[in-house]
């Protein structure tokens, strides 16, 4: 396609944009009247600030970030507990070396963080889990995520929900994760629980079910559309690969 056209096409789809959204008119003549600049101007000042303020840009933002400098942000957090240890801070780091799967520096502050009125606090317990669970200290994160329910019973987190459900799989309490996995089915915004909840149908030889898990995996997502596809690009993917892996192995 020709350039020229190709920047009409653009200046076209920028001035709709700009009137279906409500923008100052002046845009208008700016990309009409300067196709190049006025464009980048446009998206620049308009449309990437909006972008980057939306959860998945932030997300690609971070994800940016983090290949340009890892370190930067568990610098920041060193730098603040070093400055004061307070339980704040050291959740903060705890975090970001649970990020950098720095797993057994992130318990040690996790668990020193369980202090005072701290004690039983539940981010801090779902932090503690996490860590446990990826260090496949599997005993040990149900016991923690037991206690958190048995001190916090209004918490309510989806994700601290579906690493219950993974680890009593990893205990291989089939009965207790099917039931987990059948309440997280039913609320559960992201595809990540079904897809665990077909692994583990896999797992105890269920082929029906967790091909019928990984094929409604794919199906929402042609429903929700391009937002949603992008968040969870990444479990999107495994349920495609699975699901061929599937039908190419089994005869159903």
């Amino acid at each position: 396609m020709p350039i020229f056209i190709l920047s009409i096409i653009i200046q076209i789809a920028l001035v709709v944009h700009i009137v279906k959204t409500g923008r100052n008119t002046t845009w208008i003549w700016i990309v009409v009247l300067l196709p190049l600049a006025g464009s980048i101007a446009y998206l620049i000042v308009e449309i990437l600030p909006e972008l980057l303020s939306t959860r998945t840009g932030r997300q690609a933002r971070r994800a940016l970030e983090q290949k340009l400098n890892p370190s930067k942000d568990i610098k920041a957090a060193a730098r603040q507990f070093n400055l004061s240890d307070s339980v704040e801070n050291a959740l903060k780091l705890a975090n970001e070396l649970y990020q950098q799967q720095a797993y057994i520096e992130a318990k040690e502050l996790y668990e020193k963080s369980l202090v005072g009125i701290h004690a039983h606090d539940p981010d801090i317990m779902y932090g503690l889990a996490k860590t446990e669970f990826a260090l496949t200290n599997f005993t040990a994160t149900k016991k923690i995520l037991d206690e958190l329910i048995q001190f916090n019973p209004d918490f309510k987190n989806p994700d601290a929900h579906l690493l219950y459900a993974r680890t009593l799989d990893a205990l291989e309490d089939y009965i207790g994760a099917t039931e987990e996995y059948e309440a997280l089915h039913k609320y559960f915004a992201g595809p990540e629980a079904d897809y665990y909840y077909a692994l583990a149908q896999q797992k105890q030889g269920n082929i029906l079910k967790a091909r019928e898990l990984l094929k409604s995996i794919i199906d929402k997502a042609e429903l929700q559309g391009g937002h949603y596809k992008s968040l969870h690009k990444d479990y999107l993917k495994k349920a495609k690969s699975d699901l061929r892996k599937l039908e190419t192995t089994h005869t159903l």
